[in-house]
């Protein structure tokens, strides 16, 4: 499993030495091998996982933080994994003709490929820590994909609003795996579901769920995070059709689904996405009747199935799991073909404006054809495989204990706007009467139109036979999520009941919706007009105040003053200091205990206190300099005083470099232009008393402390024999703490680095300026 993940990476990493060779149309169809051999592939294991098999695989990676690359393939993995591949089978091959001689081709099949590598990783981790790594991924590869057009504002706008809601889902599920993690004492989703009832009793459970959600939600496109998925229409067909229908915003549903057997079953799993799910899929639902553009409708219809999956799983029945997994499906095929459709009108017809296309079955009647049966499985209509989708939702909803009706109103309300976006996105552009515009558009190449033919044929052919998808696809994926999953079979005709009456008045309804309702830009204007009050536009309202704040925050600390600087981190270690000392202020001293006072300690002090003096209050830089090397140079002597003759080599030789460099920096510039205000210079002064003061006193309360030497003898009988160096020092400094010294080379050689870039800088006069 490892290595069908890894593939599609190397593919990514080898387009960067071999692209070029790949701008002909044929060359990049044969990229299209590697999908159709993971697919095929992942096929193979169909019998193995019918049977109740699980087949696992683990790596080590990080054994001593419990990470692990661990990969699980059972019936859920593999029926995400077959979507995957056999989707993006498809896409690969339309690709090669919608986007033929692009100039970035060979970086877009690169993005591709990595994208379709982290999806895998993603719904075939067993490991949390994994997982989210692929999570990532799949963030970061959506991200060039939906700003692929990089020289189109609108793209790298979209691009970044992408990635900052996934972004936020990811720290998210980030939060939750330590979380759940720290709980479990492992990171194994398997081992998580043994220790469900410990999970669901934790003190904890509410805080992981809500991480759990947050990655869910925003990566699925659910109320209020929804915005981004519209936006996200500026990429190319192929990304849309990819990411946006079948593959990344179903990582979401993925993830809920994985975590309904361990964190499911309780009334806050069940009632948040209930009623996350109804809203999402009520308010998308009710958005694409204002819309024109094409993927506009396909992307509000996408968010409104995808608010669909969460409401069923939020049911947690075995027959709502079962209608999840076979919507699953049934949106995939469907809402894919129709992206791929709603590219060929757009690659021919050079627009996606529903209110302007009409009578394209004239020109272009495969593609009509795909778009007619397409329609028909977003509908419901019989015999397709939505049909029998459709049934599942209401049979979901009708068994619910509590409030049936009310759910079953909702679905129905939900299904028959489905229906009228798939007509309208399916069959509106290919009836009616040919513009005279597009009367010498023209079939695009096969390679375009018969990816969604293929789509919808299997749509229809699941729908005759369901049989097929039960046992090979549906069957073991509900087994993997609930106990007992025997007794339920997949069927076209149930007979007539209830059920067959819900569907009929969506069909009908549906159907009236579709001839009376025509989409126009007077609606969309209207609908417009409410944009300020938005998800979106208040999102982006309060991060434009919160950028604002951070701007004048910045400007208010960030002044360009140096000064101001040293003032506000002296300032704010003052207040801190202040705080711990006085909170618990108990000072008493022993003073016969301290030593006399000598003569050369008073001329040391009283050389000190007049050179800082001088320093305060020259007008000139250099004198400021050297006065502060006396004040240096009399540590030196207290040092020797003190019998350290080594801290006073090192204080000199650093005093002195430092009285050099500063000379050698500040010779050249004038002297003060403009002193500082009195006022400022006695703000500066009191702070600077209140600093040295709060010092003393620390000095003083750690004086008054008794003395631990459990360190201090541990040092020394140490350093030798764990060390081999007799200078206690030096081994504390190079040994015991030889990862902080390191991080303190680290710095200075960064630091060290920065200058000299400094110094090499050559700047133009225009930037001089």
């Amino acid at each position: 499993m490892l290595l069908s993940i890894l593939a599609g990476l190397f593919v990514a990493v080898g387009l960067i030495f071999i692209g070029k060779f790949i701008k002909n149309k044929w060359a990049a169809v044969s990229l299209t091998a590697l999908p159709l051999g993971l697919f095929i592939y992942f096929l193979n294991y169909i019998p193995q996982i019918a049977s109740g098999e699980i087949i696992y695989q683990k790596i080590s990676w990080i054994p001593s933080f419990g990470v692990d690359l661990s990969f699980q393939l059972d019936g859920l993995s593999l029926l995400f994994s077959l979507m995957i591949t056999g989707v993006g089978t498809l896409v690969f091959a339309y690709t090669s003709a919608y986007l033929k001689g692009h100039e970035y081709l060979d970086r877009f099949y690169a993005y591709l490929s990595m994208f379709m590598a982290a999806m895998l990783g993603l719904v075939l981790s067993d490991n949390l820590i994994s997982l989210f790594v692929f999570w990532e991924l799949t963030s970061i590869s959506s991200f060039y994909l939906i700003g692929f057009n990089n020289t189109s504002e609108a793209s790298r706008k979209s691009a970044l609003t992408a990635l900052g809601i996934t972004g936020i889902g990811g720290l998210f599920l980030l939060a939750g795996a330590l979380l759940l993690g720290s709980i479990t004492d492992s990171y194994s989703i398997a081992e998580m579901l043994q220790n469900k009832d410990f999970l669901l009793q934790h003190e904890f459970y509410i805080l992981a769920v809500i991480f759990i959600f947050g990655a869910a939600f925003t990566k699925s496109a659910q109320f209020p995070f929804h915005f981004w998925l519209p936006g996200a229409m500026k990429a190319p067909t192929p990304v849309s059709t990819y990411l946006h229908s079948a593959t990344m915003v179903k990582a979401g549903i993925y993830l809920l689904l994985r975590f309904s057997p361990i964190l499911g079953s309780t009334e806050f799993w069940n009632t948040t996405l209930i009623l996350v799910g109804a809203v999402t899929m009520l308010y998308s639902a009710f958005h694409l009747l204002f819309r024109t553009d094409l993927k506009g409708i396909l992307a509000y219809s996408t968010i409104a199935a995808l608010g669909i999956l969460v409401f069923l799983i939020g049911l947690g029945t075995q027959e709502a799991i079962i209608a999840a997994l076979v919507f699953i499906v049934v949106h995939a095929l469907y809402k894919a073909s129709l992206f791929l459709i709603t590219g060929i009108i757009d690659h021919e017809t050079g627009t996606r404006d529903i209110t302007k296309l009409a009578g394209l079955r004239k020109v272009l009647m495969p593609v009509a054809i795909a778009g007619f049966i397409a329609a028909l499985i977003s509908g419901g209509v019989p015999p397709s495989i939505g049909f029998v989708g459709k049934d599942l939702i209401y049979e979901a909803t009708l068994g619910m204990p509590t409030n049936a009706i009310l759910l079953t109103v909702i679905a129905i309300v939900t299904n028959i706007l489905l229906f009228y976006a798939g007509f309208v996105a399916g069959v509106k552009p290919f009836t009616g009467k040919l513009p005279e515009t597009y009367e010498k558009v023209h079939l695009p190449s096969w390679l375009m139109w018969f990816p969604p033919l293929l789509m919808v044929s299997a749509g229809m052919v699941f729908g005759i036979f369901p049989q097929l998808l039960e046992s090979a696809f549906v069957g073991p994926a509900t087994s993997s999520l609930v106990n007992d999953s025997e007794g339920f079979h997949l069927k076209l005709w149930h007979g007539f009941n209830t059920i067959l009456g819900l569907s009929a008045i969506t069909l009908v309804v549906g159907l009236l919706l579709y001839f009376i309702l025509k989409p126009t830009h007077r609606l969309e204007n209207f609908i417009n007009k409410l944009e300020v009050i938005s998800p979106k536009s208040i999102l982006f309202f309060l991060t434009n105040g919160f950028e604002d704040f951070s701007k004048g925050w910045t400007n208010f600390f960030q002044n360009g003053y140096l000064r101001h600087y040293i003032a506000t981190i002296v300032g704010f270690l003052v207040v801190a200091l202040a705080f711990i000392i006085f909170s618990n202020f108990d000072l008493s001293l022993d003073v016969s205990s301290f030593s006399e006072l000598t003569t050369y300690e008073i001329a040391i002090a009283i050389m000190m206190i007049g050179a800082v003096i001088f320093t305060v209050f020259t007008n000139s830089r250099l004198a400021a300099v050297a006065s502060m090397g006396v004040v240096g140079f009399a540590f030196c002597l207290l040092f020797l005083f003190y019998s350290a003759p080594d801290l006073a080599m090192t204080q000199f030789s650093v005093d002195t470099l430092t009285v050099i460099l500063f000379v050698l920096v500040l010779y050249r510039l004038p002297k003060y232009l403009h002193l500082s205000k009195n006022v400022l210079r006695l703000e500066h002064g009191i702070l600077s008393l209140a600093f040295g003061s709060l010092i003393t006193i620390l000095v003083l309360k750690v004086l008054q402390e008794d003395q631990n030497s459990e360190i201090t003898n541990f040092y020394a009988e140490n350093s030798y024999l764990l060390a081999k160096g007799k200078n206690v020092v030096n081994v504390i400094l190079v040994d015991f703490r030889g990862v902080d010294t390191l991080v303190e080379i680290s710095v200075l050689i960064v630091a060290a680095l920065g200058v000299f870039s400094l110094l090499k800088l050559r700047l133009k006069t225009r930037d001089k300026k």
